[in-house]
């Protein structure tokens, strides 16, 4: 092309459908399939009825590695698109958007496939009845499995000669899905006894623990940070016997495995969404942002059980990842980034790693300089190629350090090693930054965005890091501009970055979930307790009073996943595991304990007794698919220390006590700061705070209080710190 020769425009594509006009980064990603779909809304169900037509529903998310197979394969090919569009009203749902469509269909698929997963295929009935599910179809049959195009020609051979019986048999399904999710108290019920029920949790984690490179299956594995968590929690608990060891040990080795294993991004930081080897060396290369939320905490945590700063360094590189690929310039952070990306090399097709994976050959080139001193005059390529090698990495016991071990392969020094290694992933991420980049999933989640509030509240409460702690509560006012609607008192779901770069949000908003409220409410506590400022306790409030007010169930105990009064939602679900994310039941038991201390409410308390008495059956049998769960029954079990600070708010003397507190891992404790207003949030609600002082000389002091009732006060961080980690302290006086 001469120089100057403006490129040729763009072809216009070959179909679009009604999905252009949608917010959603999946949903965008098919408005030019030849299929006349729909986005999940009525307009689509008066279709359905009008015509009389089965609708064919199809739930994915913008960086699913299979839901891109199957749009490529099925979903742009002319003829199945013509099947569809001509014989079934189409439904194409963002799983993130739409979790609680999401989550009845795929407990039918579940039900009656015997395993589930995305892309997600169910046939329904006009009224939204299921009939037939499944997950992942090839075009055309392919041995014994039969392709798409043969699905659709039977079922609608059937939908015209067999219909009652298709109907039937799904309604059969759904009756008895009505019936086997209901999760519910009985009159008086009481919790499970927590003790038992925590040690039935470690013994099955126990169970199922893979001791050479840590996590809790083969292959493929996955980062689970609620089974870590509930460990840690374990320990803090039990320090002294051979268990407590044991869920310490599982811990700080899986997170030691997995921060040396190529699930973690050396070069450009973060984590990847799983393993697909044991030795958690190849990873499966999505990026989620639930994921960096919660591993950021559980390193955070590892390093206030250990005091080792490797883990602290790991939770600090995954807020570097976030904070430079997830984060909008309003202060909300974006969902995910996917795993398939176009190679450098060029050629129209994605693959899966393209972005992230080197050849040998590469490495070479680029990090070939040779090393003064170094042994067998090796290159920096053969340092970083043996320290990130597909043999050593993951190999390493955990008492080993691997930059000795590469430092005695190459006689260099370690801290020699450190540099170099360093110095190569930088040079790797400016050649990785020339890459095309793999699609970013730009849509920004209430829930996740809370997930990830915790995430910078924690990490940056622990080491007292203030930009961290600013990046926090920037995260908080966008949650509170743009997903919250203090008119209504309504949380939103999502929200989307516009093409100006601008927040933008769907012309009809869909109104949040069970997990907006309760992960944001839960963030807005653990910033609270990283920056005592009161306007984040009493948000917190508010949004426990509207969650009450829609989801609780006031009969049974616990609260449904979405608003149980909507009509095209078949099953009525309280979800009863903790899995890639917390149960938003959960998280919500924990904070309703947690805010009943703050605010001086027992009904909360009682409310997370109900709430724990409806999951009695599952925490008693199988406690492993609740960990986080457990935390909470261990928590009401246990009751929470309330640590209360007594002094001017930004005093050196009062910043001494709180780093104290900060440095420990205390999974059973409120922190509140007691600075003398009587007219402030806190004051206003405990009573109790009026009574406490700083000594009369002026100086900062402590009080550890149970039940509100409190020990003598403290002014040494030392004896704070002593009082703080004795398993059963002596019981105060009263005052």
């Amino acid at each position: 092309m001469a120089s100057g020769t403006p490129p040729p425009p763009p072809t216009p594509p070959k179909h679009t459908n009604r999905l252009y006009e949608e917010k959603s980064p999946y949903l965008l990603q098919h408005a030019h399939n030849p299929v006349d779909w729909y986005a999940w809304g009525q307009e689509a169900f008066d279709r359905a009825k009008q015509e009389d037509k089965p609708i064919f529903l199809s739930v994915g998310y913008s960086t699913c590695h299979w839901c891109h197979v199957m749009e490529r394969e099925s979903f742009e090919d002319e003829e199945i698109g013509r099947l569809l569009s001509e014989n079934f009203v189409c439904i194409k749902v963002d799983r993130e958007e739409r979790p609680d469509v999401d989550k009845v269909y795929m407990t039918f698929v579940q039900a009656t496939s015997g395993g589930g997963g995305w892309p997600m295929s169910v046939w329904l009935t006009p009224d939204l009845r299921p009939f037939i599910g499944g997950t992942y179809f090839p075009p055309r049959d392919a041995g014994r499995r039969p392709g798409l195009k043969t699905v659709l020609t039977r079922i609608m051979e059937q939908w015209q000669t067999n219909r009652t019986t298709l109907e039937s048999s799904g309604e059969r399904v759904m009756e008895a899905l009505r019936k086997g999710s209901a999760i519910a108290a009985a009159p008086g019920e009481a919790p499970p006894p927590a003790p038992d029920v925590a040690n039935r949790c470690f013994q099955q984690l126990a169970h199922s623990y893979e001791e050479e490179y840590g996590g809790f299956r083969d292959a493929p594995k996955f980062p689970t940070p609620v089974n870590l968590m509930f460990l840690m929690s374990y320990w803090a608990l039990n320090r002294s016997t051979t268990e407590g060891a044991e869920a310490l040990q599982m811990t700080l080795h899986t997170l030691r495995m997995m921060a040396l294993g190529g699930i973690h991004d050396h070069v450009a930081q973060g984590f990847h969404r799983y393993s697909t080897d044991a030795s958690w060396h190849v990873p499966h290369f999505e990026k989620m942002l639930y994921d960096q939320a919660q591993l950021a905490v559980a390193y955070i945590t590892a390093f206030q059980v250990s005091g080792e700063q490797f883990f602290a360094d790991v939770a600090r590189d995954i807020l570097v990842y976030v904070s430079r690929d997830l984060s909008d310039k309003s202060g909300g952070f974006y969902s995910a980034e996917d795993a398939d990306s176009v190679p450098s090399g060029g050629g129209p097709e994605k693959r899966e790693g393209a972005f992230c994976v080197w050849t040998a050959s590469e490495l070479r080139e680029l990090l070939g300089e040779v090393l003064p001193g170094a042994t067998g005059r090796a290159s920096l390529a053969d340092v970083a190629m043996h320290h990130y090698g597909v043999r050593e990495q993951g190999n390493v016991e955990p008492e080993q350090d691997p930059h000795e071990l590469t430092a005695a392969r190459f006689g260099l020094s370690v801290a020699t090693v450190t540099e170099l290694l360093a110095s190569a992933r930088a040079k790797m991420a400016a050649v990785r930054s020339t890459r095309p980049r793999p699609h970013l999933d730009t849509k920004m989640l209430a829930s996740w965005n809370g997930l990830m509030l915790s995430g910078f509240a924690c990490v940056g409460a622990a080491l007292g890091d203030e930009a961290l702690l600013q990046r926090a509560e920037r995260a908080a006012r966008f949650l509170k501009e743009h997903l919250w609607d203090a008119e209504g008192q309504t949380m939103l779901r999502s929200c989307y970055r516009g093409d100006q770069m601008e927040v933008e949000s769907t012309p009809t908003p869909i109104p949040g979930f069970l997990d907006d409220y309760a992960f944001v409410a839960c963030g807005l506590l653990d910033l609270y307790e990283a920056t005592l400022r009161t306007e984040w306790l009493r948000w917190a409030e508010e949004l426990q009073l509207r969650q009450d007010d829609l989801f609780w169930d006031a009969q049974g105990g616990g609260y449904y996943c979405s608003q149980p009064s909507d009509p095209t939602l078949l099953l009525k679900l309280k979800q009863d595991q903790d899995g890639a994310e917390p149960s938003a039941n959960s998280v919500s038991a924990l904070n309703l304990l947690r805010l009943s201390h703050y605010t001086g409410r027992p009904d909360w308390a009682r409310k997370a007794e109900h709430l724990l008495a409806a999951f009695s059956d599952r925490l008693t049998r199988v406690p492993i698919a609740l960990p986080h769960m457990v935390r909470a029954l261990l928590a009401q079990h246990h009751t929470l220390k309330q640590i209360v600070i007594c002094g001017e708010r930004d005093a050196p003397d009062t910043a001494g006590l709180l780093a104290t507190v900060r440095s420990l891992y205390l999974p059973h404790k409120v922190l509140m700061l007691a600075d003398g207003d009587p007219e402030g949030f806190l004051s206003q609600r405990l009573p109790l705070l009026s009574s406490l002082k700083p000594r009369p000389d002026g100086a900062a002091t402590a009080h550890v209080c149970q039940d509100f009732t409190c020990a003598l006060p403290i002014s040494d961080p030392e004896e704070l710190r002593r009082a703080l980690l004795e398993p059963h302290p002596p019981a105060p006086p009263a005052l």
